[in-house]
Protein backbone atom coordinates (compact mmCIF):
# COMPACT_ATOMS: atom_id res chain seq x y z
CA UNK A 1 0.00 0.00 0.00
CA UNK A 2 1.21 3.53 -0.71
CA UNK A 3 1.64 6.33 1.81
CA UNK A 4 -0.82 8.73 0.12
CA UNK A 5 -4.24 9.55 1.55
CA UNK A 6 -6.44 6.53 0.87
CA UNK A 7 -8.60 6.82 -2.24
CA UNK A 8 -10.00 3.33 -1.65
CA UNK A 9 -11.76 2.01 1.44
CA UNK A 10 -12.13 -1.72 1.99
CA UNK A 11 -15.30 -2.49 3.95
CA UNK A 12 -16.32 -5.91 5.23
CA UNK A 13 -18.95 -7.14 7.67
CA UNK A 14 -18.19 -9.60 10.43
CA UNK A 15 -20.77 -11.79 12.11
CA UNK A 16 -18.67 -13.81 14.51
CA UNK A 17 -16.14 -14.12 11.65
CA UNK A 18 -12.85 -14.46 13.53
CA UNK A 19 -12.14 -17.71 11.72
CA UNK A 20 -11.90 -16.07 8.28
CA UNK A 21 -10.83 -12.48 9.00
CA UNK A 22 -7.11 -13.20 9.32
CA UNK A 23 -6.50 -14.45 5.74
CA UNK A 24 -8.82 -11.80 4.30
CA UNK A 25 -7.08 -8.89 6.00
CA UNK A 26 -3.64 -10.36 5.26
CA UNK A 27 -4.46 -10.46 1.54
CA UNK A 28 -5.34 -6.75 1.24
CA UNK A 29 -1.76 -5.41 1.27
CA UNK A 30 -0.51 -7.56 -1.65
CA UNK A 31 -3.77 -6.82 -3.51
CA UNK A 32 -3.21 -3.05 -3.28
CA UNK A 33 0.46 -2.38 -3.99
CA UNK A 34 -0.32 0.66 -6.14
CA UNK A 35 -3.21 2.18 -4.20
CA UNK A 36 -3.58 3.56 -0.71
CA UNK A 37 -6.42 1.85 1.13
CA UNK A 38 -8.12 2.13 4.50
CA UNK A 39 -9.72 -1.01 5.93
CA UNK A 40 -12.91 -1.13 7.98
CA UNK A 41 -14.53 -4.11 9.70
CA UNK A 42 -18.17 -3.61 10.65
CA UNK A 43 -19.20 -6.01 13.41
CA UNK A 44 -22.83 -7.12 13.24
CA UNK A 45 -22.44 -9.30 16.33
CA UNK A 46 -20.46 -7.15 18.77
CA UNK A 47 -21.95 -8.98 21.76
CA UNK A 48 -20.25 -12.21 20.70
CA UNK A 49 -17.74 -13.90 22.99
CA UNK A 50 -15.39 -13.81 20.00
CA UNK A 51 -15.25 -10.01 19.91
CA UNK A 52 -11.85 -9.70 21.68
CA UNK A 53 -10.26 -12.00 19.10
CA UNK A 54 -11.86 -10.07 16.24
CA UNK A 55 -10.62 -6.79 17.67
CA UNK A 56 -7.14 -8.27 18.06
CA UNK A 57 -7.04 -9.43 14.43
CA UNK A 58 -8.38 -6.11 13.16
CA UNK A 59 -5.82 -4.12 15.15
CA UNK A 60 -2.96 -6.39 14.06
CA UNK A 61 -3.69 -5.50 10.44
CA UNK A 62 -4.09 -1.78 10.99
CA UNK A 63 -7.80 -1.86 10.21
CA UNK A 64 -10.61 0.00 11.95
CA UNK A 65 -13.11 -1.89 14.08
CA UNK A 66 -16.68 -0.60 13.72
CA UNK A 67 -19.19 -2.26 16.11
CA UNK A 68 -22.78 -1.98 14.93
CA UNK A 69 -25.79 -1.51 17.27
CA UNK A 70 -26.86 -5.11 16.79
CA UNK A 71 -27.47 -7.01 13.57
CA UNK A 72 -29.53 -4.71 11.35
CA UNK A 73 -28.41 -6.43 8.15
CA UNK A 74 -25.46 -6.52 5.79
CA UNK A 75 -26.50 -3.47 3.77
CA UNK A 76 -27.10 -1.39 6.88
CA UNK A 77 -23.59 -2.13 8.16
CA UNK A 78 -21.94 -1.23 4.84
CA UNK A 79 -23.99 1.97 4.54
CA UNK A 80 -23.10 3.02 8.09
CA UNK A 81 -19.37 2.69 7.47
CA UNK A 82 -19.43 4.36 4.04
CA UNK A 83 -21.36 7.34 5.40
CA UNK A 84 -18.50 7.99 7.83
CA UNK A 85 -15.68 7.74 5.29
CA UNK A 86 -13.69 10.90 4.53
CA UNK A 87 -14.39 12.80 1.33
CA UNK A 88 -11.12 11.75 -0.33
CA UNK A 89 -12.30 8.15 -0.60
CA UNK A 90 -13.30 7.71 -4.26
CA UNK A 91 -13.96 3.97 -4.34
CA UNK A 92 -15.20 1.35 -1.88
CA UNK A 93 -14.30 -2.32 -2.06
CA UNK A 94 -17.25 -4.17 -0.55
CA UNK A 95 -16.28 -7.71 0.39
CA UNK A 96 -17.33 -10.66 2.48
CA UNK A 97 -14.73 -11.62 5.09
CA UNK A 98 -14.51 -15.18 3.75
CA UNK A 99 -12.60 -14.00 0.69
CA UNK A 100 -8.87 -14.03 -0.07
CA UNK A 101 -7.78 -11.41 -2.59
CA UNK A 102 -5.14 -12.37 -5.13
CA UNK A 103 -2.02 -10.24 -5.55
CA UNK A 104 -2.85 -7.02 -7.40
CA UNK A 105 -6.61 -7.65 -7.41
CA UNK A 106 -7.55 -4.26 -5.94
CA UNK A 107 -5.09 -2.49 -8.25
CA UNK A 108 -6.64 -4.14 -11.32
CA UNK A 109 -10.19 -3.29 -10.23
CA UNK A 110 -9.19 0.32 -9.50
CA UNK A 111 -7.46 0.71 -12.87
CA UNK A 112 -10.49 -0.71 -14.65
CA UNK A 113 -13.05 1.54 -12.97
CA UNK A 114 -10.85 4.58 -13.59
CA UNK A 115 -10.60 3.64 -17.26
CA UNK A 116 -14.35 4.00 -17.81
CA UNK A 117 -16.17 7.04 -16.47
CA UNK A 118 -19.57 5.38 -16.80
CA UNK A 119 -18.69 2.26 -14.80
CA UNK A 120 -20.28 2.40 -11.38
CA UNK A 121 -19.05 -0.95 -10.09
CA UNK A 122 -16.55 -3.57 -11.17
CA UNK A 123 -16.33 -7.14 -9.92
CA UNK A 124 -13.51 -9.72 -10.01
CA UNK A 125 -13.50 -13.35 -11.01
CA UNK A 126 -14.56 -15.28 -7.92
CA UNK A 127 -13.03 -18.73 -7.63
CA UNK A 128 -14.39 -21.45 -5.36
CA UNK A 129 -12.24 -23.83 -3.30
CA UNK A 130 -12.70 -26.56 -5.93
CA UNK A 131 -11.22 -24.26 -8.60
CA UNK A 132 -14.50 -23.52 -10.34
CA UNK A 133 -15.52 -19.98 -11.19
CA UNK A 134 -18.63 -18.73 -9.42
CA UNK A 135 -21.15 -16.96 -11.73
CA UNK A 136 -20.67 -13.62 -10.00
CA UNK A 137 -21.78 -11.35 -12.85
CA UNK A 138 -25.38 -12.07 -13.74
CA UNK A 139 -28.36 -10.76 -15.63
CA UNK A 140 -31.01 -8.87 -13.68
CA UNK A 141 -33.89 -11.25 -12.85
CA UNK A 142 -36.73 -10.80 -15.33
CA UNK A 143 -40.21 -12.28 -15.76
CA UNK A 144 -38.91 -15.04 -18.03
CA UNK A 145 -35.66 -16.02 -16.34
CA UNK A 146 -37.02 -15.26 -12.88
CA UNK A 147 -39.91 -17.72 -13.12
CA UNK A 148 -37.89 -20.34 -15.01
CA UNK A 149 -34.96 -20.19 -12.60
CA UNK A 150 -37.23 -20.24 -9.55
CA UNK A 151 -39.17 -23.29 -10.74
CA UNK A 152 -36.50 -25.43 -12.41
CA UNK A 153 -33.04 -24.55 -10.98
CA UNK A 154 -33.06 -27.40 -8.47
CA UNK A 155 -34.62 -30.10 -10.64
CA UNK A 156 -33.18 -29.12 -14.07
CA UNK A 157 -29.92 -27.19 -13.44
CA UNK A 158 -29.12 -26.80 -17.15
CA UNK A 159 -32.46 -25.19 -18.00
CA UNK A 160 -32.22 -22.20 -20.38
CA UNK A 161 -33.74 -19.71 -17.91
CA UNK A 162 -31.14 -20.42 -15.24
CA UNK A 163 -28.36 -20.24 -17.84
CA UNK A 164 -29.66 -16.86 -18.96
CA UNK A 165 -29.90 -15.56 -15.39
CA UNK A 166 -26.56 -16.92 -14.22
CA UNK A 167 -24.85 -15.79 -17.46
CA UNK A 168 -22.17 -18.46 -17.08
CA UNK A 169 -18.67 -17.11 -17.61
CA UNK A 170 -17.18 -20.30 -19.00
CA UNK A 171 -13.61 -21.52 -18.81
CA UNK A 172 -12.16 -18.51 -20.66
CA UNK A 173 -13.84 -15.48 -19.06
CA UNK A 174 -13.51 -12.04 -20.60
CA UNK A 175 -14.33 -8.54 -19.43
CA UNK A 176 -18.01 -7.80 -20.01
CA UNK A 177 -21.00 -5.88 -18.73
CA UNK A 178 -23.42 -7.47 -16.29
CA UNK A 179 -26.80 -6.69 -14.78
CA UNK A 180 -25.40 -7.02 -11.27
CA UNK A 181 -22.26 -8.17 -9.46
CA UNK A 182 -22.00 -10.54 -6.52
CA UNK A 183 -21.83 -8.79 -3.17
CA UNK A 184 -19.10 -11.25 -2.16
CA UNK A 185 -16.58 -8.79 -3.62
CA UNK A 186 -16.84 -5.73 -5.85
CA UNK A 187 -15.41 -2.22 -6.15
CA UNK A 188 -17.95 0.61 -6.40
CA UNK A 189 -17.53 4.26 -7.23
CA UNK A 190 -18.25 6.28 -4.09
CA UNK A 191 -20.22 8.92 -5.98
CA UNK A 192 -22.46 6.24 -7.52
CA UNK A 193 -23.00 4.57 -4.15
CA UNK A 194 -23.93 7.91 -2.59
CA UNK A 195 -26.20 8.77 -5.51
CA UNK A 196 -28.22 5.61 -4.87
CA UNK A 197 -28.28 6.08 -1.10
CA UNK A 198 -26.23 2.89 -0.73
CA UNK A 199 -27.80 -0.51 -0.24
CA UNK A 200 -31.56 -0.78 0.26
CA UNK A 201 -31.70 -1.70 3.94
CA UNK A 202 -35.12 -3.27 3.43
CA UNK A 203 -33.17 -6.41 2.49
CA UNK A 204 -31.93 -8.00 5.70
CA UNK A 205 -29.89 -10.56 3.79
CA UNK A 206 -29.76 -11.68 0.15
CA UNK A 207 -30.62 -9.69 -3.00
CA UNK A 208 -29.20 -6.42 -1.72
CA UNK A 209 -26.46 -6.82 -4.36
CA UNK A 210 -29.01 -7.61 -7.09
CA UNK A 211 -30.98 -4.53 -6.12
CA UNK A 212 -27.86 -2.34 -6.05
CA UNK A 213 -26.71 -3.50 -9.49
CA UNK A 214 -30.18 -2.97 -10.95
CA UNK A 215 -30.42 0.55 -9.54
CA UNK A 216 -26.94 1.39 -10.84
CA UNK A 217 -28.16 0.46 -14.31
CA UNK A 218 -31.35 2.48 -13.88
CA UNK A 219 -29.20 5.52 -13.01
CA UNK A 220 -27.01 5.15 -16.11
CA UNK A 221 -24.06 3.35 -14.49
CA UNK A 222 -22.49 0.18 -15.87
CA UNK A 223 -21.69 -2.96 -13.87
CA UNK A 224 -18.48 -4.44 -15.28
CA UNK A 225 -17.00 -7.90 -14.77
CA UNK A 226 -13.18 -7.87 -14.75
CA UNK A 227 -11.71 -11.41 -14.64
CA UNK A 228 -8.13 -10.08 -14.69
CA UNK A 229 -8.72 -9.51 -10.96
CA UNK A 230 -9.31 -12.71 -9.01
CA UNK A 231 -10.38 -13.62 -5.49
CA UNK A 232 -10.83 -16.93 -3.71
CA UNK A 233 -14.11 -17.46 -1.92
CA UNK A 234 -13.57 -19.83 0.99
CA UNK A 235 -17.23 -19.94 2.07
CA UNK A 236 -20.22 -21.56 0.40
CA UNK A 237 -22.76 -19.87 -1.88
CA UNK A 238 -25.28 -22.72 -1.66
CA UNK A 239 -28.22 -22.43 0.73
CA UNK A 240 -28.80 -26.18 0.78
CA UNK A 241 -27.39 -26.60 4.26
CA UNK A 242 -28.79 -23.41 5.76
CA UNK A 243 -31.65 -23.09 8.17
CA UNK A 244 -35.26 -22.74 7.12
CA UNK A 245 -35.13 -19.15 8.36
CA UNK A 246 -32.33 -18.24 5.96
CA UNK A 247 -34.01 -20.03 3.05
CA UNK A 248 -37.18 -18.07 3.75
CA UNK A 249 -35.18 -14.83 3.93
CA UNK A 250 -33.68 -15.58 0.51
CA UNK A 251 -37.04 -16.07 -1.15
CA UNK A 252 -38.64 -13.16 0.69
CA UNK A 253 -35.84 -10.92 -0.59
CA UNK A 254 -36.35 -12.22 -4.13
CA UNK A 255 -40.05 -11.38 -3.86
CA UNK A 256 -39.20 -7.90 -2.58
CA UNK A 257 -36.87 -7.22 -5.50
CA UNK A 258 -39.28 -8.43 -8.17
CA UNK A 259 -42.14 -6.49 -6.55
CA UNK A 260 -40.00 -3.33 -6.75
CA UNK A 261 -38.99 -3.99 -10.35
CA UNK A 262 -42.53 -4.76 -11.49
CA UNK A 263 -44.34 -2.16 -9.42
CA UNK A 264 -47.69 -0.53 -10.13
CA UNK A 265 -51.28 -1.78 -10.34
CA UNK A 266 -51.05 -2.92 -13.99
CA UNK A 267 -48.28 -5.36 -13.13
CA UNK A 268 -50.10 -6.90 -10.17
CA UNK A 269 -50.71 -10.20 -12.09
CA UNK A 270 -46.99 -10.41 -12.85
CA UNK A 271 -46.13 -10.00 -9.18
CA UNK A 272 -48.62 -12.71 -8.22
CA UNK A 273 -47.15 -15.21 -10.68
CA UNK A 274 -43.58 -14.46 -9.65
CA UNK A 275 -44.45 -14.69 -5.97
CA UNK A 276 -46.18 -18.03 -6.51
CA UNK A 277 -43.17 -19.41 -8.37
CA UNK A 278 -40.81 -18.35 -5.60
CA UNK A 279 -43.09 -19.83 -2.94
CA UNK A 280 -43.08 -23.17 -4.76
CA UNK A 281 -39.30 -23.11 -4.99
CA UNK A 282 -38.99 -22.14 -1.32
CA UNK A 283 -41.07 -25.13 -0.22
CA UNK A 284 -39.15 -27.47 -2.49
CA UNK A 285 -35.72 -26.31 -1.33
CA UNK A 286 -36.81 -26.34 2.32
CA UNK A 287 -37.90 -29.98 2.04
CA UNK A 288 -34.56 -30.92 0.46
CA UNK A 289 -32.67 -29.14 3.25
CA UNK A 290 -34.25 -31.31 5.94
Amino acid sequence: MTDASPAIAVVTVSFDSAGVLEPFLASIGPAARENAVSVHVADNKPESAGRPEIERIVAAHGAQYEPMPGNLGYGHAINTVVEQLPAEVEFVLVSNPDVVLSAGAIDVLAATIREFGDVGAVGPKIVELDGSAYPSARAVPSIRNGIGHALFANIWPANPWTRSYRNEIGSDPVRRDAGWLSGACFLIRRSAFDELGGFDTGYFMYFEDVDLGYRLGEHGWRNLYEPAAQVLHTGAHSTSGESARMLKAHHDSAKRFLAKKYAGPLLWPVRVVLSAGLSIRSRFVSRRAH
